[in-house]
């Protein structure tokens, strides 16, 4: 029997598909029908946004301390089931299985950090220039939370959007990503139970990208979402910038990233070849925090080179479940869309990596594949070196197992090529120069900075975010994040028993033989 993958709104699953039902698959094996998706539409996250919207006072009514209880048990829910949910990460979009395991423990770890802020949602008393008053400040819900989430981090990223926003006392709408279904009802399902989650408060909408962005329209036009939380591409993100400013909105965007990774003649050149591989290839290359392009010194290009490309091509490729380095893409449409990066590579170019480009099958094989790559959707891995500034392949993101090489003389000139692309997400040094590593830090347009580590890695206490095409500025995890769900508000408290007006009477009390200034 196939299981049929819905949306919950207001605690109950919507039976009917206003939006048709689409098969869900294995992506690794596309004869395993992971579940039958039953698809809203714009009214669905109408719906959505109405029922969180009336739902969110209640909540917000809660201490603190006790939203902050209820994710301790989420956590601990989503620990005691950490291997079922990695398991299904690995099947429904074929993420190797250690991999996935250090999804769900982001997750865990998110919610760990985050039990305390329910304790630590500070303001602050701030002394006054008047006599007889105080001055507070004080963290209030923004109200409505809508999170477009992407699906190459399943149930990590979400978790980034919902525990803090749930933990500030907001509702929440989420739309996960429509090729990862089963993970989004999976997790909602741990949160609300684990949670103990009133009704409302956490809302799971399937539907496609244009009946979404249509229902966000809707929303934020009748006054039912207050914040916009989106992680996926730039193009989409620039729209959805867009929709959220008309409202007065700044949307919290979380989007691409063509990760620079610079090579100094110092480098510990194994360790900077192991962290190309990782970084340009995990997840086939399908994070926004992937390698896109190395920039190695010119004299250590070919040395380097060498090593990547060894590691690269015995790396293993194929079935997910086998401890392969990486698997298929996420969705036959990441495939359609890497075939068209792979047409940026231009005679000028020299391809490593692989014997071949391009989908792995039975005519075009790759040595060494783990399973069948007919079952799944498999590319090679590829290392394209030659690279220029002017190349799509340098300037733009290649969502897939692609990585561009290229070569500098001076380290002003590697700057400016880790920043011409235009992004600003992950970035990436490999030096034994203290000196070069702080020029980077300095230089990188970049939101967060790597030393001798991949462009790829995120802790659950620190900023995650970018900027320039990566994103507005907005952070998401540590308390950082808690300004996207949250609204500051000052209160003065007069206890003088008269009207004090502020600057206008301190002119008048300054003046005061009393409150006499020294000359």
């Amino acid at each position: 029997m196939t299981r049929t993958i819905n949306s919950y709104v207001n605690g109950a699953p919507v039976g009917a598909a206003p939006g048709g039902t689409v098969e869900n698959r294995n992506p690794a094996n596309l004869d395993d029908l992971v579940g039958t998706v039953a698809m809203g539409d714009a009214n669905t996250f109408v719906d959505a946004a109405r029922a969180a919207k009336a739902a969110q006072p209640g909540w917000a009514d809660v201490p603190a301390p006790i939203r902050g209880r209820a994710i301790a048990h989420i956590g601990r829910l989503v620990e005691a089931n950490t291997e079922a949910l990695a398991r299904l990460v690995t099947r429904e979009i074929g993420k190797p299985y250690a991999e996935a395991l250090g999804e769900v423990r982001e997750i865990v770890d998110t919610c760990d950090f985050f039990v305390g802020e329910g304790r630590r949602l500070y303001g602050q008393t701030v002394p006054s220039e008047m006599p007889d008053k105080a001055l507070f400040t004080f963290r209030n819900p923004v109200g409505v939370v809508a999170t477009i989430t992407a699906g190459n981090f399943p149930v990590a990223v979400p978790a980034w959007y919902l525990v803090p926003a749930l933990l500030c006392g907001n509702a929440v709408v989420w739309k996960p990503a429509d090729y990862s279904p089963a993970c989004g009802e999976a997790l909602y399902e741990l949160f609300v139970r684990g949670g103990g989650l009133p009704e409302g408060v956490l809302n799971l909408v399937m539907a496609d990208g244009e009946q979404t962005f249509a229902g966000l329209e809707q929303s934020l036009e009748a006054g039912l979402v207050d914040k916009v939380g989106f992680t996926g591409s730039s193009a989409v993100g620039s729209k959805i910038g867009e929709l959220t400013g008309r409202h007065l909105q700044s949307a919290c965007l979380e989007l691409g990233g063509k990760n620079p990774m610079v090579i100094t003649p110092s480098a510990d050149l194994d360790l900077a070849a192991e962290a190309a591989l990782f970084s340009g290839f995990g997840t086939a290359g399908q994070r926004c925090t992937s390698l896109g392009t190395v920039i190695v010194h010119e004299s250590v290009h070919e040395d380097f080179l060498a090593r990547f490309d060894k590691l690269t091509q015995q790396a293993p490729v194929g079935d997910p479940t086998q401890g392969v380095v990486f698997g298929p893409m996420l969705d036959e449409k990441f495939a359609e869309r890497f075939e068209d990066y792979l047409g940026w590579i231009q005679p000028h170019h020299t391809v490593l990596g692989s014997s071949a480009t391009g989908r792995i099958t039975a005519t075009n094989p790759r040595e060494g594949f783990v399973g069948d790559p007919e079952a799944g959707v498999f590319y090679h891995p590829t290392i394209v070196d030659g690279v220029r500034e002017d190349d799509e392949i340098f300037r733009n993101e290649t969502f897939g197992p692609m990585v561009g090489v290229t070569t500098y003389r001076d380290f002003d000139e590697a700057l400016r090529l880790a920043n011409l692309p235009g992004y600003g997400l992950s970035s990436s040094i490999y030096t034994t120069d203290a000196n070069d590593a702080f020029r980077f830090r300095r230089g990188i347009s970049a939101g967060m900075v790597s030393v001798n580590n991949s462009t790829s890695g995120a802790e659950a206490h620190l900023p995650f975010g970018g900027n320039g095409k990566s994103g507005n500025g907005s952070r998401q995890s540590g308390m950082w994040v808690l300004d996207q769900f949250t609204r500051w508000q000052a209160m003065n408290w007069d206890y003088s028993g008269r009207l004090q007006k502020a600057q206008m009477d301190v002119a008048d009390l300054t003046a005061d033989e009393s409150y006499r200034l020294p000359e």
